[in-house]
């Protein structure tokens, strides 16, 4: 009888055991949250749940997981734009809920790409990185009203440009091509349309763009300034939708459509422009100038499964323009200067998710940038070329895991190849010049990186991770060895195709530190390092489109870069006002510029033309944004500066005497504002204002006559003035017409804005002329030259854009 019970309670412990055993197990609870009317996955979607008080927010994939005990569970689903969801769920087993949003109001000029997930800009240990909504680039007012990339990068913290015409971006104080442009992974060489005045990226097809200044991700390599990464919108679409615009300037065409219901999705855009009758508006000496351009992105998605994705992004951009500013080049005498460039990307991304957690990337992308001049010979019907020309491939392999709420990492590899053909001149049928084939140059990158995001403390975040990167440079090539006072080649020594050229082998760390003060404030701090293996030379403002590419060799250095940054971040009144103050530092070895003299037209040895010499930057960046409510915008000052110095004993080879001087993109203080009113049903109005210290330019030191009477100037020092104080106020009105209807097949707004708005007369630039006896006088008293600023706009710039969506 004992016996027996002592087994009974040993029975009765056990079943106790058990059942203790079952309410201590847990379940993955997985979300998928996407749009009802689009299908597209929703990003920082906040999921809230209770009784657990516990929560999160979705991925770029629309996905978010949790392990729970066995309970039920009140959830609720939150968006900004979209109506809540609340569900309840038994949570008995491992469950995956797909959850539809529907929108409050469809509303053109407010279709939420990206949203950011609460206390992001606080939480996250990145620093340094520029995010911009869709509909915060659709308001911003541009010139002739294009939608503009980097035009709109232009009005954040530490983004510049040359000017009204520029071919990219300088990022705190750095050189136009030390900015690495990707368009779904695969990079633009020349990301601008019409002189620099647009981006040359299709608008209606970006879902996102992120800007990196410091603290670059390990996953990005080959520039030391900056990355931006622009994403080409994944179309997760069932039903047909089409979107454009009529401008002034272009047209604009896009579609998302199903082609297999489930499986296969397509979005193709598509943009042109005749600027032809508009140029004169500029200047009377645009009479004879022309200028089309070109540009067109399609996108195709496969779900082969539901744990696979396959997208394939094409890409292809065009620009023709005529200028008879410039005549002479060498010694080839022309009617006008002609350009016409073009680029062909292409890339195949295929996504695999093991789980919600794990999931593999491999990429494959080719590219080809093409670029013409074309002078077509007075007095002759024959057209001399120039060409030259970038090829571009790439394989990327990346596993990243996400492994729990506090510790997540990828992994991964790349391979690069370059090759890249500096120019070629074509004499046609002429005999004034003779053709000139400049060496091949073909380069490889293999790459290794690592990243993780680990969270040891409540109030400590730590982002560290590492790129190893091995560079070779292959054969056919020629290596010269010169003498260092005349510059004179000493010995020659070729290598053949395929043979190993020389090899460089870098390292470079990333670290970010986030320290938590309380739920509404930050402290961040970190460091990267960075090299260059492919430089662009020019010594010009801005590169032109057939400015010189030029792979590292023995002669020519990689650049390499050392960033620091800190930064103090808080938000107030929950959230509805961001204030960040961020400093940073970046000293560079290696920077290309320009001997006194170089003109690198068919060179064939580049290589003595310029010089390598180090480089600092440092400077403050002060934010203010408020960006939800009725009236939103930004406020952005900046004070930087940007030096450069020459080390060289040779005479011939300094610049300045040896003593540090401003680079091109020194500003010292910028202030950029933006406001946008949304108080009409009907209405938005939106201004933005730019204000920055003049960029510098070098003035003659003094001049000298020559025996014909005719005075030359004489350039003792670069950069040693500057122009005017630049600032602008732009307007950009948008009218919605067909807001307040419901389920309305057909959308349509417009767009009116006022570039330049008060009519601001902004420089570009100084040039000098002779001057004939006493003209002017009084302006330029006994100087034997004339000193006079050449002017891209000096009034307002009006347009008008029409945009319209159907499905």
């Amino acid at each position: 009888m004992i016996e027996k019970g002592v087994q009974f309670s040993f029975l009765l412990v056990l079943l106790n055991f058990n059942f203790l055993l079952g309410q201590s197990e847990e379940y993955r609870l997985s979300f998928k949250i996407l749009s009802a009317s689009t299908g597209i996955p929703i990003n920082n979607a906040n999921i809230f749940l209770s009784p657990c008080n516990c929560g999160g927010a979705t991925d770029e994939n629309g996905l978010f997981f949790i392990d729970l005990p066995k309970n039920k569970y009140s959830i609720t689903i939150t968006f900004i734009g979209f109506a809540d969801e609340s569900i309840e769920v038994e949570l008995e087993k491992n469950t995956l809920l797909d959850i539809k949003l529907y929108e409050k109001e469809e509303r053109l000029s407010e279709v939420i790409v990206r949203a950011k997930k609460l206390n992001e800009n606080i939480t996250t240990p990145q620093m340094g990185v520029l995010r911009l909504k869709n509909q915060e680039l659709k308001k911003i007012p541009t010139a002739l009203g294009e939608l503009d990339v980097l035009r709109a990068l232009t009005l954040l913290p530490g983004v510049n440009n040359a000017g009204e015409i520029s071919n990219g971006l300088s990022v705190r104080g750095g050189s136009l091509d030390q900015n690495l442009f990707l368009f779904d992974y695969a990079p633009v060489f020349n990301p601008t349309h019409l002189f620099g005045l647009f981006s040359v990226f299709t608008p209606d097809v970006i879902s996102s763009i992120d800007l990196y200044r410091s603290n670059i991700p390990a996953r990005y390599g080959g520039r030391t300034t900056s990355v931006l990464d622009i994403k080409v919108k994944n179309p997760y679409v069932n039903k047909f939708k089409l979107t454009g615009g009529i401008g002034m300037v272009s047209s604009r065409f896009n579609i998302e459509a199903p082609l297999i219901e489930d499986k296969l999705m397509v979005v193709a855009g598509g943009r042109a422009g005749f600027t032809d009758f508009l140029l004169p508006i500029f200047s009377e000496r645009l009479d004879n100038t022309e200028a089309d351009f070109y540009d067109a992105t399609l996108k195709l998605l496969y779900l082969p499964t539901e744990k696979d994705q396959i997208s394939l992004t094409g890409f292809y951009t065009k620009d023709f323009y005529k200028l008879d500013l410039i005549s002479r080049i060498e010694n080839i005498n022309a009617e006008n200067n002609q350009y016409d460039f073009q680029t062909l990307n292409g890339t195949i991304n295929w996504l695999h998710s093991f789980n919600q957690s794990i999931t593999l990337r491999n990429i494959v992308v080719a590219g080809n940038y093409d670029a013409d001049n074309i002078f077509p010979e007075i007095d002759i019907p024959n057209e001399i070329k120039f060409k030259s020309s970038i090829k571009y491939s790439s394989f990327i392999s990346e596993f990243s895991n996400q492994v729990n709420d506090v510790f997540d990492y990828y992994v991964g590899i790349q391979a690069n190849r370059y090759k890249i053909e500096p120019g070629q001149l074509d004499p046609g049928t002429g005999n004034s010049v003779l053709p000139v084939e400049l060496d091949t140059e073909i380069s490889n990158e293999f790459s290794g990186y690592a990243n993780l995001n680990w969270q040891p403390l409540d109030f400590l975040t730590l982002s560290t991770g590492f790129r190893y990167t091995y560079y070779l440079l292959q054969g056919p090539f020629t290596l010269n060895d010169y003498e260092t006072a005349t510059g004179n080649v000493l010995n020659t020594e070729f290598f053949e195709d395929g043979e190993k050229v020389n090899e460089y082998n870098r390292i470079e760390p990333r670290l970010g530190i986030n320290i938590l003060l309380d739920e509404n404030t930050s402290i961040k701090m970190s460091y990267a390092r960075l090299n260059q293996y492919l430089q662009n030379i020019y010594n010009s403002t801005t590169p032109l489109p057939t400015s010189r590419w030029k792979a590292a060799d023995p002669n020519i250095l990689p650049q390499t870069s050392d960033a620091f940054g800190v930064g103090i971040y808080k938000n107030f009144h929950e959230n509805a006002i961001e204030v960040g103050l961020e400093g940073y530092y970046r000293i560079s070895e290696n920077n290309l510029t320009y001997r006194p003299g170089a003109d690198f037209f068919l060179e064939q040895f580049v290589d003595r033309e310029v010089v390598q010499i180090p480089g600092k930057a440092y400077g403050i960046e002060f934010s203010l944004k408020k960006p939800n409510g009725k009236v939103n915008g930004w406020l952005n000052y900046t004070w930087s500066k940007s030096l450069l110095r020459t080390e060289s004993e040779d005479l011939s080879d300094r610049i300045n005497n040896n003593q540090w001087f401003e680079s091109d993109f020194d500003i010292p203080h910028t202030l950029n504002a933006t406001i946008n009113f949304e108080g009409s049903e009907y209405n938005t109005l939106s201004f933005n204002f730019v204000g920055q210290t003049g960029r510098p330019l070098t003035v003659p030191n003094g001049t000298i006559e020559l025996s014909d009477g005719i005075d030359v100037p004489i350039f003792l020092e670069r950069n040693n003035s500057r122009l005017p104080l630049y600032h602008r106020l732009d307007l950009s009105w948008n009218i919605h017409f067909s807001k307040s209807k419901e389920n309305k097949r057909w959308l349509n707004d417009w767009t009116f804005t006022v570039y330049n708005l008060y009519g601001r007369k902004n420089p570009l630039n100084r040039f000098y002329t002779q001057r004939n006896g006493s003209q002017n006088s009084d302006v330029f008293l006994d100087s034997p030259l004339g000193s006079f600023e050449l002017y891209i706009l000096n009034s307002p710039l009006f347009s008008l854009t029409y945009n319209f969506t159907f499905q």
